[in-house]
């Protein structure tokens, strides 16, 4: 245990609770309340209207600074008595509310109170699902990685939340699920040098264990007797070995059984096949899947959610050097397909095959895949939305349906027969990739399915944009890692539970 305190980057101090107070005269640092925003200006929303605390004049003084309500906007302004707040903070939350707009509503006026000891939230939380929704945006906003800051110039995040509701306290769930994604988040933003395959299954060993996993890590040595053709031959090429992390969640009431794949590329350089400077800079981030993955299951343990589910880090560093894998090389995966390697930088798919191949031998009820796989997937739904495939229209629908209920985007695609054509080797069972750029997301599914044996349910989730936000911070979502896709497999995993799987 002390061999890892302090690793985690944002050691989560930020607590959240319930109160039901009233908003005017709760002793907190800053309030926060929501408007609606309309053709007469900004209206109160449900929550706290405080309209006669200030003199009937609070609504014509925000519009007098211009602030008209719009989903996101935010105005500070001083309470001077009025309350016993001694500021206020108005978030727009536009025509409507929304779960996610309650989210990104909380995590906005949060992410802007960064300095601020204590901070109540009183926007629309009439129910125990809107009190999540307040305390996970909230929780979730307050976010700021600060390990290597040492100029002291960077805010701490708010150090303690209300939430003020008289509804039932979900703060607890919504805890579990911030914990999570802030420790996906510190994974993401974490440097390679901190960051390698042997250290990361450290992390997940440790961690796994004190939230009750069973975890089982494979060395470079066992990877290679037991056949990971493909996680090998990704990690040779650096001096950090490769690992693969089997993380398992059983609960003696589960009815189902989940497998989640991630890929874990502790820092893609491309390997021979280099990539342009420009394109390297982020590239510590390609370990998002296996992050995502690996806090899903730490918080599917701690929820106690009656079904098995099994996590696999897929863990390699993609370095050149002169052990490296070559371009034209065969690679022997652990399915027993051999594999022409046309670019080393098409590295993701060759370590989840592995993977993938190892989940389907336990038969789980759905296997599901996660990465940052391709720079396609940007090109076709930007930077915000992740593309699913599956080899059943249920089943993509399902992850789909899921992640759009937890604030996550995401989109159905296809996987078209016709272009496997373009994965056919000469010299092995099938290429890692097409020659052709067009559909080369959906040819990396084609290749992933290659791996799933027949009558296995599965879905791959391409989040290479959404796992790492390059441009400014929004809603709850901050500049660097994201944690994407960590609430979806949560999802995925308590409809399990519950018995609705499609």
């Amino acid at each position: 245990m002390n061999s890892l305190k302090g690793w985690i980057a944002s050691v989560y101090v930020t607590t959240v609770r319930l109160n039901s107070a009233d908003p005017v005269s709760f002793d907190t640092d800053a309030l926060v309340v929501g408007f609606h925003s309309g053709p007469e200006g900004p209206r109160p929303a449900a929550g706290a209207n405080l309209e006669e605390a200030f003199g009937g004049k609070l609504g014509a003084s925000l519009a007098a600074v211009g602030f008209t309500g719009r989903p996101g906007e935010l105005a500070k302004i001083p309470a001077f008595g009025a309350i016993t707040a001694p500021l206020l903070v108005a978030v727009g939350l536009g025509d409507s509310t929304d779960l996610e707009d309650l989210r990104r509503a909380a995590g906005a006026a949060t992410r802007s109170l960064a300095g601020t000891a204590r901070a109540a939230l009183a926007l629309p939380a009439a129910s125990g699902e809107e009190v999540e929704a307040v305390a996970l945006g909230g929780l979730l906003g307050a976010y700021a990685y600060t390990k290597f800051r040492t100029d002291g110039e960077q805010k701490q995040p708010v150090a303690e939340l209300t939430v003020l509701s008289g509804a039932d306290d979900t703060t607890g769930r919504a805890a579990v699920l911030a914990e999570a994604v802030t420790l996906v988040r510190d994974l993401v933003n974490a440097p390679p040098s901190d960051l390698w395959p042997a250290r990361f299954a450290e992390i997940a060993e440790q961690t796994g264990a004190e939230a009750g996993l069973s975890v089982e890590v494979l060395d470079e040595k066992q990877l290679k007797d037991g056949g990971y053709g493909g996680i090998v031959g990704v990690g040779q090429g650096s001096v950090n070995p490769p690992r693969l992390v089997r993380l398992s969640y059983t609960h003696p009431e589960a009815g189902k059984s989940l497998a989640f794949v991630g890929k874990g590329i502790t820092f893609d350089s491309g390997g021979l096949s280099l990539k342009p400077s420009a394109s390297m800079d982020w590239m510590k981030s390609d370990m998002g899947g296996a992050g995502a993955v690996f806090g899903a299951l730490l918080a599917i343990a701690r929820l106690g959610l009656k079904v098995n589910v099994d996590g696999y880090l897929c863990l390699a560093e993609n370095m050149p050097s002169g052990t490296a894998q070559r371009p034209s090389d065969v690679l022997h995966s652990y399915s027993g397909k051999t594999v022409e390697v046309l670019d080393t930088d098409a590295e993701g798919r060759l370590v989840l095959m592995d993977g993938i191949a190892r989940a389907a031998e336990d038969r789980p009820d759905l296997i599901v895949d996660v990465a940052t796989l391709t720079g396609a997937q940007i090109v076709a739904l930007g930077w915000r939305t992740a593309g699913v495939m599956a080899n059943d229209d249920e089943v993509r629908e399902l992850v789909v349906e899921v992640a759009g209920s937890v604030g996550e985007g995401a989109w159905g695609m296809p996987l078209p027969e016709e272009l496997r054509k373009g994965l056919d080797s000469p010299v092995a069972d099938i290429a890692n990739l097409q020659p052709e750029r067009w559909g080369s997301m959906l040819a990396a599914g084609i290749f992933l399915k290659e791996f799933v044996p027949d009558g296995q349910r599965w879905a791959h989730i391409d989040m290479a944009g959404p796992s790492f936000n390059k441009g400014e911070a929004h809603g709850y979502t901050p500049k660097g890692g994201t944690g994407a896709i960590t609430r979806t497999l949560i999802g995925l995993a308590e409809r399990h539970a519950s018995g609705f799987d499609k």
